[in-house]
């Protein structure tokens, strides 16, 4: 590994740690122990590294940035809008921007959201399938509806008009998906009456190929596809340094978010061998095969999640971990095992 090119290394290595864990949601003791493992593989001499797998890993969390990267940029998102919704607008000004700033449960990320028309808009990308979308949405919808209601008074005789919800996923994963699909939050529900809620999310597949005629009305989201597939291509025969380098170039030449990679080039590249490696330390240390990985994993992601419900749902210890289906004990043994 070439330790110039890790971001951890460089000048600003605080900030990026301060700034992931507000991404993530969770506290400093979780993180620090997170980050004692993740260290300990990168400052490790290259000849220590396990030989890598002959199988071609699978680079995923760089595609999420970039694409909330791309898509804050008003202009861009409008285009998307108008794709999806078959509408023209053309005043940027008409979209309001409501994003919230920590993610509100496990490692969600609040991708994009905004409210045009009376709608609020929900926009997150994910490069593997899952299956609790709806319930994500559910919790994050509730919190961007607190932000927007703020201190209204919910208990008088007049009706409080709200914003519509409208919850897109746009999936980018190698895993074969439909070209769209529709997700219920009643799926995930255990008894056997019907529920009062439901919550339905559209999870659109945006790989390369897929969904031509929203593509052909949004060059954005096509140029994104494109570009995601060139980086694809690259893997197959380099490592991702070069792979996203020359795939930064090429697009750039063939007028592939041409504009967007000249002004964002560095950051582009910075973010994809910064997450790569992120990812091939997370993968050796909580792979199967690697006791102590899994140990931490699963104790990490339960202090995560516990926490994440505490903090969000405004609830105490003892129904933050009846609601995940796990006790008090186990937080604290959790907790023991990252201290």
């Amino acid at each position: 590994m070439d330790i110039d090119h890790v971001v951890f290394y460089d000048s600003e290595k605080n900030f990026i740690i301060q700034r992931q864990m507000r991404e993530l949601g969770v506290s400093l003791q979780i993180y620090s122990s997170y980050w004692q493992l993740l260290k300990k593989y990168l400052t490790r001499p290259a000849a220590s590294l396990p030989d890598a797998p002959e199988a071609k890993p699978v680079y995923r969390s760089y595609k999420d940035r970039v694409f909330r990267l791309l898509f804050q940029d008003k202009k861009r998102l409008l285009e998307l809008y108008n794709a999806l919704n078959d509408t023209q607008y053309t005043n940027i000004d008409d979209l309001e921007i409501n994003t919230l700033d920590n993610a509100i449960f496990m490692n969600m990320k609040n991708d994009v959201s905004f409210i045009i028309d009376f709608h609020m808009n929900l926009y997150e990308h994910q490069s593997s399938y899952c299956p609790n979308m709806p319930l994500r949405g559910l919790l994050y919808l509730a919190d961007l509806y607190k932000k927007i209601l703020g201190s209204t008074e919910l208990s008088g005789r007049t009706l409080i008009k709200i914003p519509t919800p409208q919850f897109i996923v746009f999936y980018n994963g190698i895993e074969h998906q439909e070209d769209e699909r529709i997700q219920k939050l009643s799926d995930a529900y255990t008894g056997k009456r019907p529920g009062c809620l439901e919550l339905t999310v559209r999870m659109i597949n945006i790989n390369y190929g897929h969904n031509r005629a929203l593509m052909e009305k949004c060059k954005a989201l096509s140029d994104y596809a494109a570009f995601i597939a060139c980086i694809r291509k690259n893997l197959e025969s380099m490592t991702p340094e070069p792979a996203v380098r020359l795939a930064v170039n090429t697009c750039i030449e063939q007028n592939i978010l041409k504009a967007f990679l000249l002004e964002q080039k560095s950051e582009v590249i910075a973010m994809s061998i910064y997450e790569y490696d992120e990812e091939k330390a997370h993968k050796y240390y909580f792979s199967e095969g690697y006791t102590d990985g899994q140990l931490y994993g699963k104790s990490y992601t339960l202090m995560d999640n516990v926490t994440a419900l505490m903090k969000n749902l405004n609830v105490g210890l003892a129904k933050a971990c009846e609601l995940l289906g796990v006790t008090e004990e186990d937080y604290n043994l959790a907790l023991q095992k990252l201290s």
